[in-house]
C-alpha cells in the first residue's frame, strides 16, 4: 500500500476507489467552503453532507467527525508553502534587489492568508486552546519558511548573531500581520503601509542594512 493510499484510507479501513475518492474530495471541498460562513464549532456533519448532496452515513465512511475533516484540510494547507519557500530562496537579498525580494515575500504571505483565511482561523483558535494537532500544523507550515530565511540570512550576513531567532521573528511578523490585515485597516493602517513596513523590516533583518 502506498503512502497516498494510507492517507485516503476510509474510516472502516478500506481504500476507496475512484468514485469514493471523488466523494471524499467533495466532502472536503464543502467543509472548506462552509468554514467561510460558519464557525467550525457550529459546523455539523449533517450540514456538510447536505451541501455535498450525500448522507451523514457517507461522511462517516471517510471521517469520524468534522474536526477530522478540518485536520485533513489543514494538513494539505501546510504542504502548500512551496511558493513561499521559493520566494525566499530565489530572492536577490544581497544587493539592490533586496527590497523587491522582501515585497515579494510579503505579498506571498498576504496571498497565502487570503487563500486559506477561514482554515487558518480554525488552526489559530484550536491551537491557542491547546490542541496540539493544530499547533503542530502551524509549525509544519511555517518552519520550512523559517529555515529558508535562516539559510539566506547566514549567507548574506555570515557574522549574524542568532540567525534562527531572527528568521523566526520575521516569519512570525509576516504571519501575524497577514492574519490581522483587516484589523489593521480598521485602525486606519492601510495594507499598502503595512506591506512597506514589513518589507523594510525584512531587508533590515536579512541584510543588516536599512
Amino acid at each position: 500500500m502506498t503512502d497516498s493510499e494510507a492517507e485516503l484510507r476510509a474510516a472502516d479501513g478500506r481504500v476507496p476507489g475512484r468514485r469514493g475518492r471523488a466523494t471524499r474530495t467533495r466532502l472536503l471541498e464543502c467543509t472548506s467552503d462552509m468554514l467561510a460562513t460558519t464557525s467550525f464549532r457550529e459546523l455539523k456533519v449533517i450540514d456538510i453532507a447536505r451541501e455535498a448532496n450525500t448522507s451523514p452515513a457517507t461522511f462517516y465512511q471517510y471521517f469520524p467527525d468534522v474536526e477530522s475533516a478540518i485536520l485533513v484540510l489543514a494538513e494539505e494547507m501546510a504542504d502548500d508553502t512551496a511558493e513561499l519557500i521559493e520566494i525566499v530562496r530565489s530572492g536577490g537579498w544581497d544587493g539592490k534587489d533586496a527590497h523587491d525580494a522582501a515585497l515579494a515575500l510579503v505579498d506571498g504571505f498576504f496571498d497565502f492568508w487570503e487563500r486559506y483565511r477561514s482554515l487558518l482561523r480554525v488552526v489559530e483558535l484550536a491551537g491557542s486552546e491547546g490542541d496540539r494537532r493544530f499547533g503542530a500544523i502551524r509549525s509544519r507550515m511555517l518552519n520550512p519558511v523559517t529555515v529558508a530565511l535562516h539559510d539566506t540570512l547566514v549567507v548574506v550576513q555570515p557574522d549574524a548573531t542568532e540567525p534562527m531567532a531572527m528568521a523566526g521573528v520575521l516569519v512570525a511578523m509576516l504571519a501575524n500581520v497577514a492574519g490581522h490585515r483587516y484589523g489593521f485597516e480598521s485602525w486606519g493602517i492601510p495594507t499598502a503601509a503595512s506591506r512597506q513596513s514589513m518589507a523594510e523590516l525584512l531587508v533590515w533583518g536579512i541584510t543588516g542594512r536599512a
